[in-house]
């Protein structure tokens, strides 16, 4: 369920003193991650965006994810806004869920199956009732509506409710806390940094 911007320079120093004509590849992932490598990837769902002979210039296609993130974000705020008013969330909380997950991206979808802004699986979507999960509305409305049952569950633990939505809540009531699993623990600090630079934000 995760929807961020990856930027890999594969064997860093190698690639900064590598031949003029050593090319980049710059590939963007089912989830709208983004990866940068010094060869071709084989077998594999990634999209081709841009290559280079030069690592220069890279981190600005990179960043572009960014900006257009910040446009849909734009786009969403207001509707955003509301459902987590009638929800009792903070709105900088679902965007900051929303940001990780998916990059605001309603096309995201990832290699375990989620899919929209806020990257719901399959059952969850069906759960809250969701017939288009491309649809920004109906997945934002879902996954405010599974954030606030999570909150519910976990009350007073905001990283246990978070890494519930990335891992589930068996993961997280079998290890009686945030599951040892690399990719949930990097998921909750994601979210809380961004959660705290919304709120800022909203200051």
């Amino acid at each position: 369920m995760k929807a961020k911007i990856t930027f890999i320079l594969l064997a860093v120093l190698g690639l900064l003193t590598a031949p003029a004509q050593a090319r980049m590849y710059l590939y963007q992932m089912p989830d709208g991650s983004r990866i940068v490598s010094d060869h071709p990837l084989i077998n594999t769902k990634a999209r081709l965006v841009h290559r280079s002979k030069q690592v220069k210039n890279m981190g600005h296609y990179v960043a572009r994810r960014s900006l257009r993130a910040k446009r849909r974000m734009r786009l969403w705020s207001y509707f955003i806004y509301h459902q987590s008013k009638k929800y009792g969330i903070d709105e900088a909380l679902v965007k900051a869920v929303i940001y990780t997950e998916s990059y605001f991206n309603p096309n995201a979808t990832s290699h375990k199956g989620a899919s929209g802004l806020m990257q719901l699986m399959p059952a969850t979507a069906e759960k809250y009732g969701v017939r288009d999960l491309y649809n920004p509305r109906q997945n934002i409305i879902a996954g405010i509506r599974h954030l606030r049952y999570l909150l519910n569950l976990y009350p007073d633990n905001l990283s246990l409710a978070i890494a519930a939505y990335n891992a589930g809540e068996n993961a997280v009531n079998k290890y009686k806390g945030i599951p040892p699993y690399r990719e949930t623990r990097g998921y909750v600090k994601k979210v809380l940094k961004h959660y705290r630079r919304f709120q800022l934000a909203q200051q």
